[in-house]
């Protein structure tokens, strides 16, 4: 059996052996930094809080006289109602959390 022995390094091998250590734990810090990051920010999505989720929100909206509602929808984050008003069809937006007025589109028969 032959016995091979460990020779101490020359000074250039060790100069190598550090710089790869050195190497190697700079990559290591920057994937656990990069690591932490991710975590808290899926941790921040998670347990941020936005308010109150169940919020009840009474609005009286007035219409025209005359005015009739044909229809009611929901599109996207929109309440959509659809009125008769004399003849003429109108199309009223509000936003469904917090049923303000966004817009409004009115369709007349041309003479």
């Amino acid at each position: 059996m032959t016995d091979t022995a460990m020779t101490e390094p020359t000074p250039e091998q060790a100069a190598l052996i550090a710089r790869v250590r050195r190497m190697m734990l700079i990559a290591g810090l920057t994937s656990a930094l990069a690591v932490a990051v991710v975590l808290i920010a899926v941790g921040y999505r998670l347990y941020r809080g936005e308010g109150s989720p169940v919020s009840v929100t009474d609005v009286t909206a007035a219409l025209p006289k005359g005015a009739r509602i044909v229809s009611t929808g929901v599109a996207a984050e929109r309440l959509v109602v659809t009125l008769d008003i004399g003849g003429a069809t109108e199309i009223r937006t509000f936003d469904a959390k917090t049923l303000k007025p966004v817009g409004k589109l009115t369709f007349v028969t041309e003479p």
